[in-house]
């Protein structure tokens, strides 16, 4: 999960009880629809990390988002298709000059393509973003696949410069944040760290390995 080295603030706490039920409620609508069947909200995130819902947007931020229900103790929710946002990757990797198939590796770590992911550290989207690191990529809405996309590529991009293209270290410090890489002169020994940039790595080589050689990044890893 990419992150920044603000601490969290927690702010409109009303607000997220509020729109807290009527949540629950479009869930609950949702659960009791037919299958397939999923509910238009609308939705932003403020420059506190509140998340707001709403079915009647009344604020220029708000933009449609959907809720899916999330099966507990069942069925786990499917994975989101890849191919939905191809567009927006593509359009994000022309603009930061990255590798498509590393953001599609970096997404399929993070969310595995879910756009309403939620870590429990409150990471969001599909690039999973904190609440600071997307206020600073000028990202309001983490949930929307474009703006995560293009807020996620950035701050990888960043991140490889930061470490002067070293793939590895920029990965971690896509996770644990620059400040602990920087420190630990490497990949900081933080378990999840460590695995996190092995799974994307491990990603970002198949994918490669499965795409066409016309459509091959010359700097994929090796």
């Amino acid at each position: 999960m990419a992150q920044t080295r603000k601490p969290s603030r927690h702010k409109g706490k009303t607000r997220i009880r509020m729109t807290g039920r009527l949540l629950a409620v479009l869930v609950w609508a949702i659960l009791l629809a037919p299958d397939g069947v999923q509910a238009a909200i609308y939705t932003f995130v403020d420059q506190h990390g509140t998340v707001h819902f709403t079915n009647v947007p009344n604020d220029p931020r708000y933009r449609p988002g959907v809720i899916r229900p999330q099966f507990r103790g069942g069925r786990a929710a499917r994975a989101g298709d890849p191919r939905l946002y191809e567009e927006h990757i593509q359009r994000a990797a022309s603009r930061y000059e990255m590798d498509p198939l590393l953001i599609k590796a970096v997404i399929k770590a993070e969310s595995n393509f879910d756009c309403l992911a939620v870590s429990a550290k409150g990471a969001k989207g599909l690039m999973q973003l904190m609440p600071d690191t997307a206020a600073d990529l000028n990202v309001w809405n983490p949930f929307d696949p474009q703006e995560n996309i293009f807020g996620g590529t950035n701050y990888l991009r960043q991140m490889m410069a930061r470490f002067g293209g070293d793939l590895r270290l920029a990965l971690a410090a896509y996770n644990a944040g620059p400040g602990r890489v920087e420190a630990a002169q490497g990949i900081p020994l933080i378990p999840e760290t460590q695995q996190y940039v092995t799974k994307v790595i491990q990603h970002y080589r198949q994918m490669t390995a499965a795409a066409s050689p016309s459509t091959r990044w010359l700097g994929a890893a090796n």
